[in-house]
């Protein structure tokens, strides 16, 4: 499955590798989901009906309890980046699936956050993205969390040349591009503006999320 294709175009980049078809193909489905759930998500991904219960059928298969754990999720991210560590990082993309913050990943979650990351606006995308830099949900990410998250990042793609001085500046750069009225942290709406007007460093770091979803 393409997945924010439209979002790498609109950044100017072009079609590169990554993890998300292997990260989905890890979840391949034995309770009812509720007529409230279906509905939900067919209104929410334009899936009909049918193909939401099979999806759940699938995913069942894989998670008989509904639920994808913290400790499933880091087995299938290692599935998926063998031979690398990919613990600190994962913590960061399980919390952009992790809406409710009740420490797993429903069918509900995971299939809204697939649809978005597959077929939804670059605007959406970069919505969902966004819960990735925010670490405290708390609507804003700050210098403190931008640089965490640049450490963590380039901890996962073994850059070799990114010492502690050059992961600082690029965080450093990216947040003040993104702080567009220098209150010292950066709103949702902000972080999606600065991508979208393709900024440098704003989009640099951006696109580095976007690889471990999109595939050839």
């Amino acid at each position: 499955m393409a997945v924010s294709r439209k979002l790498k175009s609109k950044l100017g980049t072009k079609k590169s590798g990554g993890g998300f078809v292997c990260l989905m193909g890890c979840i391949n489905g034995k309770s009812v989901l509720t007529e409230e759930d279906i509905d939900f998500i067919a209104k929410n991904t334009a899936m009909d009906r049918s193909k939401v219960e099979a999806q759940y059928q699938n995913f069942l298969s894989q998670h008989p309890d509904g639920r994808i754990s913290k400790k499933s999720f880091h087995e299938m991210m290692k599935e998926c980046y063998p031979g690398t560590d990919t613990e600190k990082l994962e913590r960061h993309i399980f919390r952009m699936y992790d809406t409710n913050d009740d420490g797993h990943i429903d069918f509900r979650e995971f299939m809204i956050v697939l649809y978005i990351m597959s077929s939804g606006s670059p605007e959406e995308n970069l919505q969902q993205i966004f819960r990735v830099f925010d670490i405290n949900n708390d609507g804003a990410i700050s210098l403190k969390e931008l640089k965490r998250i640049v450490k963590d990042l380039f901890h996962l793609i073994n850059e070799k040349d990114a010492d502690q001085a050059s992961q600082d500046v690029l965080a450093t750069t990216a947040f003040t591009e993104m702080d567009e009225n220098n209150d010292g942290q950066v709103s949702e709406e902000e972080f999606i503006k600065a991508c979208m007007r393709q900024k440098k460093f704003s989009t640099m770091l951006t696109l580095r999320i976007i690889d471990i979803f999109v595939s050839e």
